[in-house]
C-alpha cells in the first residue's frame, strides 16, 4: 500500500479511503496485509493522470512550478509490439511517458502493463515553462 501511494504521488490514508470506497480494488497477501495489484495501480494512475493536476485534491498535485528530473519511476500502463520494435507507456505520477524500443528488449526486460519500470530520460534540448 506504501508502495502504491508513492507511485500515485498520493498518502498512504488516501489509498486506503479509495480502497475502502471501492476506487481501488485490493488483496491479501498470505499474511492478511493488504497488497494493490499493478495492473488496478496503473489503471487507477491513468485515471489520475487523464483527470490532470488539481482535478482531485488527493491527486498530489501541488500546483508548484518545478522542472521534472530525468528519471520517471512508474508503472507500464500500456505495451504495443509491431515486428521488431515496440511502443511501451509509462504512468509515472502526472507524467506519461513513452518510448520505443525493440520487442527484444521488450521481452528481456519483462514489460507488460502494471509491471513497475523506470524511464531514463536524455536530452540534448529540454524546455522548461511556467504556466501563467
Amino acid at each position: 500500500m506504501g508502495e502504491a501511494a508513492q507511485l500515485l504521488g498520493i498518502s498512504i490514508d488516501t489509498v486506503r479511503r479509495w480502497a475502502d470506497a471501492g476506487r481501488l480494488a485490493t488483496g491479501r497477501t498470505a499474511g492478511g496485509h493488504r497488497m494493490v495489484a499493478g495492473v488496478e495501480l496503473a489503471r487507477l494512475a491513468q485515471e489520475l493522470a487523464e483527470a490532470g493536476p488539481g482535478a482531485d485534491p488527493s491527486s498530489g498535485g501541488s500546483g508548484a512550478s518545478l522542472s521534472a528530473r530525468n528519471r520517471f519511476s512508474g508503472l507500464v500502463t500500456r505495451v504495443v509490439r509491431d515486428g521488431v520494435m515496440a511502443q511501451v507507456e509509462i504512468q509515472a505520477g502526472p507524467h506519461r511517458v513513452v518510448s520505443l524500443l525493440s520487442a527484444e528488449a521488450v521481452e528481456e526486460l519483462g514489460l507488460e502493463p502494471g509491471v513497475l519500470a523506470v524511464a531514463a530520460v536524455k536530452a540534448t534540448n529540454v524546455v522548461v515553462e511556467r504556466p501563467r
